[in-house]
């Protein structure tokens, strides 16, 4: 067997004792999108290829990668591609994480440079194994993009950094455009779903970034079709209101494998269209709720609408 072969097989290894779920696998219309064919898209893979990068549009097995790296859009997945956590929901690779590549940030800032990004997603895998849980990492990242392609604005989706006294200072430190960390679900379901985390712990994460530097945009993710419930999903839109998050993504919950939690439900674009409107009515900057948003769906436009956002709220206060 190769080791390719081998790494495929043992995917998930603390998935292997699981029953398996049922997976749906029709999909209502809205869901289905085109297979990657165009020669874009095939010109961003040689670039991640080349330099040696791990994208989480691969790792995590987005629907949407066809049309982003099509616009030459790949966000990078930082520090390996093997996770500490195993949360039920995420196709990453579980297990033992390698050493981290010093020379990684400089790959990063080279392939953004060389793909023209006006505006880079950069995220990582969990790494609990590391005393800052890759904190200086992605400041390094960071400092190398600012130098080879100093027009880029940087967003970041970070982990956690539970029980990492002072890595979150470091990352604000350095001055990222966007600060994402998502709760992807609602606390109900945080044992079941996302069992290495913490609810409030994430929660004050993102409001600790506004504490420390208010000039920062906060944004935040969360999956619907988990199971959770309508009045569950308003009260975590309050949660990150209090927080001051400037941005909050809603999107689909899409099973990896039968080894992973199961969809109990497709969301239709008209509830998505529903909690839009309740978003923007609670007070987010911006929202892109719809089946396919993703994190870094659309991120370059969508932070070009944060800064017009921050600028009319701006002017309407003075």
């Amino acid at each position: 067997m190769t080791e390719t072969t081998e790494k495929t097989r043992v995917r998930h290894p603390e998935k292997a004792h699981k029953p398996d779920n049922p997976v749906q696998r029709s999909k209502p219309a809205w869901l289905r999108v085109k297979a990657p064919v165009s020669r874009a898209y095939h010109d961003t893979r040689q670039v991640v290829r080349e330099h040696k990068l791990h994208t989480v549009c691969e790792e995590a097995a987005c629907p949407n990668i066809g049309e982003c790296w099509a616009k030459k859009h790949a966000t990078m997945m930082i520090m390996g591609d093997i996770c500490t956590r195993a949360c039920t929901f995420c196709n990453v690779a579980t297990g033992k994480p390698g050493a981290l590549d010093p020379f990684e940030p400089y790959r990063v800032a080279e392939a953004v440079k060389k793909l023209g990004l006006q505006h880079v997603v950069v995220t990582s895998v969990d790494r609990d194994d590391l005393d800052d849980g890759g904190a200086q990492h992605f400041a390094q990242v960071i400092a190398a993009i600012r130098d080879a392609a100093p027009a880029t604005t940087i967003e970041i989706l970070t982990p956690d950094f539970l029980r990492k006294e002072g890595a979150l200072e470091v990352v604000v430190a350095a001055k990222p455009d966007v600060f994402n960390h998502n709760l992807e679900t609602v606390p109900r379901l945080y044992p079941g779903v996302r069992p290495g985390a913490r609810y409030f712990h994430s929660l004050r994460l993102l409001d600790r970034v506004k504490e420390i530097d208010p000039t920062i945009f906060t944004k935040s993710g969360l999956m619907v079709g988990l199971g959770e419930e309508k009045v569950e999903v308003q009260q975590v839109m309050d949660d990150l209101r209090s927080a001051d998050v400037d941005f909050l993504t809603i999107g689909q919950y899409l099973q990896p494998t039968p080894k992973h939690h199961a969809v109990d439900r497709f969301v239709t674009p008209e509830e998505f269209k529903a909690y839009e409107t309740a978003a923007f009515a609670k007070g987010f900057l911006v929202v892109s709720a719809s089946p396919l948003t993703r994190s870094s769906y659309h991120a370059d436009e969508d932070f070009a609408r944060l800064r017009a956002a921050r600028e009319r709220k701006l002017a309407a206060a003075g």
